[in-house]
């Protein structure tokens, strides 16, 4: 019998009563708790839910799942998780990391996993998964270069955190790269990589802030726009949707937007893949069989966590030759030979 909980809570306490009643006749369990946004965010904390339901479908275990409504929600979260018997607990995002260190560490016999978090020294019992999407932005930051019919292309953040600027420092280098190579000057707004400045809603969930940055970055002249703020990001393509792609198309991030999202997706040029599900999957195989150990696992270029997704509806704006010198940078940063920075 596979067991499959989302609860909708905001008390922690509350949570963990309810989870302490709910019973399985497995014996293997992997719990969520989601970063702010909800489960079907069509980003992060969905794409990682995925990794624990396709362990549901392969292996016939058990799964629950507790949304984060506000930061306040994390600890109590994960400590429901603790007490209600999870075998492995599926931490996600960054703003999490402090709030899991101290749940790990109150209870040593209970295994985490933390997405874009990774603690110095490590934790005997968390597996931190971090992403190197500064690789697969410069891909989608060059192609965007070659694309671009303005000269301009644009980039807003969520939170001015490491695994949101990440996919703003690839981005930018990717265009920066494209204009050495071709001799061109496109402009991006919105992040400067060497001061570590730009924009950001400083939120995860917010449709309008979404709608109401693209705008300002297309008014500044952006054809091409990349939100990296999990939902947000979906005003920005309600927007693009509006003008037509060919006044604004958008960069998904994390998954592939034009799967995820397919009623706009004429307006996806690609996506930033962070293939969360995968890298999930197989934490909790890990813990399953009994391989799991603390420390760090990296998603790049060269094992497959991280990618750009194809071009889909938008592949006619992007010539063969571009997409092959795509390519071969793809083939040249897992080399080596293509410096990022």
């Amino acid at each position: 019998m596979k067991l499959n909980t989302i609860l909708r809570l905001t008390s922690g306490a509350f949570a963990g009563l309810l989870l302490a009643t709910v019973q399985s006749a497995n014996a293997f369990t992997a719990c969520q708790v989601t970063d702010l946004g909800g489960v079907d965010d069509k980003s992060f904390n969905e794409t990682a839910w995925k990794g624990v339901q396709d362990a549901v479908a392969k292996h016939g275990i058990d799964s629950k799942i507790l949304e984060s409504k506000d930061g306040t929600d994390y600890e109590p979260h994960l400590n429901s998780m603790v007490g209600a018997g999870c075998d492995i607990i599926v931490a996600v995002g960054f703003l999490m990391g402090e709030a899991t260190q101290k749940a790990a560490e109150a209870n040593p016999d209970s295994k985490f996993t933390i997405i874009d978090f990774a603690y110095k020294p490590t934790i005997p019992n968390v597996l931190g998964q971090v992403f190197e999407t500064d690789q697969a932005a410069f891909l989608a930051g060059y192609v965007s270069a070659g694309v671009s019919k303005t000269g301009i292309v644009g980039t807003f953040g969520g939170i001015n955190i490491p695994p949101v600027t990440g996919f703003m420092d690839g981005f930018a280098w990717g265009v920066a790269h494209y204009n050495k190579v071709k001799g061109k000057n496109i402009q991006v707004l919105g992040w400067d990589p060497a001061a570590k400045e730009g924009l950001f809603t400083n939120n995860f969930d917010s449709l309008d802030d979404g709608r109401a940055f693209a705008q300002n970055l297309y008014d500044e002249g952006a054809d091409i726009v990349m939100p990296v703020a999990g939902p947000v990001g979906l005003g920005s393509a309600s927007l693009a949707n509006e003008l037509g792609s060919d006044k604004l198309k958008i960069i998904g991030v994390d998954g592939d937007w034009t799967v995820t999202d397919p009623t706009r997706k004429g307006v996806y040029l690609t996506s930033v893949m962070k293939n969360m599900d995968a890298t999930t999957l197989s934490v909790i195989e890990m813990a399953k069989s009994g391989n799991f150990s603390g420390g760090v696992t990296a998603g790049t270029l060269e094992n497959g966590g991280v990618g750009i997704a194809p071009y889909h509806e938008l592949s006619s704006s992007v010539p063969s030759d571009l997409a092959a010198e795509v390519e071969a940078l793809r083939k040249g940063i897992i080399s080596g030979s293509i410096k990022m920075n």
